[in-house]
């Protein structure tokens, strides 16, 4: 998750909501993300897709069973998305998302019928990432 919150600074070094994310595979990082719709100009450039994308061209497979997705923040109905299709196995985040996550914030998905299934673990390093969103949208709104 550490790696994880070094993406989401990144993210908030350029202006970017400070959202990063890693996927991990047997103890090693195979894929990074930090949330890039700024500066891409592009509504799914979130830390999670670009985390799983990277992986999957990592390991050379669209499928990442065994693999973890770490997250600063509760992933997103999109990220959701991509998580299953990724047939990811576990995914830890820290924040919660009240406007958008769909893991117990706003919905939670795993009550659907996927035919994959994922733990979830939540809260980890919760107070370094919410604080970093929050310092984030401070200094948005006084700047």
């Amino acid at each position: 998750m550490r790696e994880a919150l070094r993406e989401a600074e990144n993210s908030f070094r350029n202006k970017e909501v400070p959202v990063g994310a890693v996927v991990v595979k047997d103890g090693v990082i195979i894929g990074r993300g930090c949330n890039r719709k700024e500066s891409l100009k592009d509504p799914t450039a979130h830390a999670e897709i670009i985390a799983i994308t990277a992986a999957a061209n990592s390991v050379g497979d669209w499928r990442l069973e065994g693999c973890i997705l770490y997250s600063t923040l509760e992933p997103c109905l999109m990220c959701a998305g991509a998580i299953i299709q990724a047939r990811v196995s576990r995914v830890v985040y820290g924040a919660k998302d009240e406007k958008f996550g769909v893991f117990g914030s706003v919905i939670d998905i795993r009550k659907k019928g996927w035919n994959w299934k994922f733990e979830v673990v939540s809260g980890v390093l919760k107070k370094d990432s919410a604080n970093l969103l929050k310092k984030f949208f401070k200094e948005r709104r006084d700047g």
